[in-house]
């Protein structure tokens, strides 16, 4: 286990060691265990505060920090860009200094394309106190250690040579970002899962991710491949994350995402497609669902899903790296 975490950043699992992010999951799953025996935990962070800024809104991020900071003993403050001078310019050194003045840690919440991880990276130039990604437009770093934590506590801790698929799955309503997919093809490989992408014309993903994900694979010694083809992607698979995302290499306009995205309605997950993988495989996905568009009831509530123990993991996860990062009394 790595130790040396106090004041790191968590903008992206790219920029921990392998060593250092199973050091994460030691601790999260030592902490979901003592939760689960009642055993107190709260003076680990005790009169810490988190600062969680949030341009978009939440379900899961913002309960299972507050929540994770309550049960630790610290407390944190919701802030959003309209009810603090972000709003009216401020930028992110300046923001990040004066938070960073007050408290323990900054959390934000940035999915703009183009911006939301540049502007992590910029407060973490110049804040005194970790800043860790709640999701942007590149990665979401929490969601995927917690989909690794998932899969560990399912599978065990020796993944190498498991095959996790990674596809589109149809949803109409919103352009959602790449930042789900970028996460776990960038991570899987490190751990030396073979990892599969598909997805329909026009639903690539950034092209530097792209790069970083096949020299992940190569480093670990493990395979990434790419197919257009949901079946073909399915077959002899471990691991199922079916997710919906936006076009957003190609176009962000509502209408044209809409337009595209009804080409491909029959990009939805059914016990046919899960009965292609592997007997013990098992059904992933970050939530919120698109129920009926991304995947039929059977099988997101069937006994293949694991979909409410990774989003309970998130707590876990992320009480793990606040307690490393900000300097927790264990």
């Amino acid at each position: 286990m790595d130790t040396q975490l106090f004041k790191k950043d968590f903008i992206s699992t790219q920029d921990w060691s392998v060593d250092e992010l199973w050091t994460m999951l030691e601790a999260a799953l030592k902490l979901k265990a003592d939760f689960a025996m009642g055993v107190p935990q709260d003076h680990i962070l005790r009169a810490k505060t988190l600062y969680m800024l949030f341009f978009e809104e939440s379900t899961r991020t913002r309960n299972s920090f507050e929540t994770g900071m309550t049960q630790l003993g610290g407390h944190a403050i919701f802030l959003t860009p309209k009810a603090t001078q972000i709003d009216h310019g401020e930028n992110a050194k300046d923001t990040g200094l004066v938070l960073g003045s007050y408290g323990n840690a900054i959390a934000v919440r940035d999915c703009r394309t183009g911006i939301g991880q540049r502007y992590l990276y910029q407060m973490a130039k110049h804040s005194p106190v970790p800043i860790y990604s709640m999701q942007e437009d590149v990665d979401h770093p929490c969601q995927a250690m917690a989909d690794l934590m998932t899969l560990v506590e399912r599978f065990g801790r020796d993944l190498r040579g498991r095959k996790f698929v990674v596809s589109w799955t149809h949803a109409p309503k919103y352009v959602r970002p790449l930042s789900v997919p970028q996460s776990l093809v960038m991570l899987m490989p490190r751990f030396g899962m073979d990892v599969t992408l598909a997805y329909p014309e026009g639903y690539h993903l950034m092209p530097e991710i792209m790069e970083t994900a096949r020299n992940n694979a190569e480093i670990a010694g493990v395979k990434f491949e790419e197919s257009n083809d949901m079946d073909a992607a399915f077959e002899d698979a471990d691991f199922l994350y079916p997710k919906s995302w936006g076009p957003i290499m190609v176009t962000e306009d509502e209408a044209e995402v809409e337009a595209m995205a009804a080409k491909h309605e029959d990009w939805c997950v059914t016990q046919r497609h899960m009965d292609l993988a592997k007997k013990h495989a098992v059904y992933m996905h970050c939530m919120p669902i698109d129920r009926g568009h991304e995947a039929d009831n059977d099988v997101i509530d069937g006994p293949q899903s694991l979909i409410y123990q990774q989003a309970e993991n998130r707590l876990h996860v992320q009480k793990a790296l606040m307690a490393l990062t900000m300097g927790g009394r264990w």
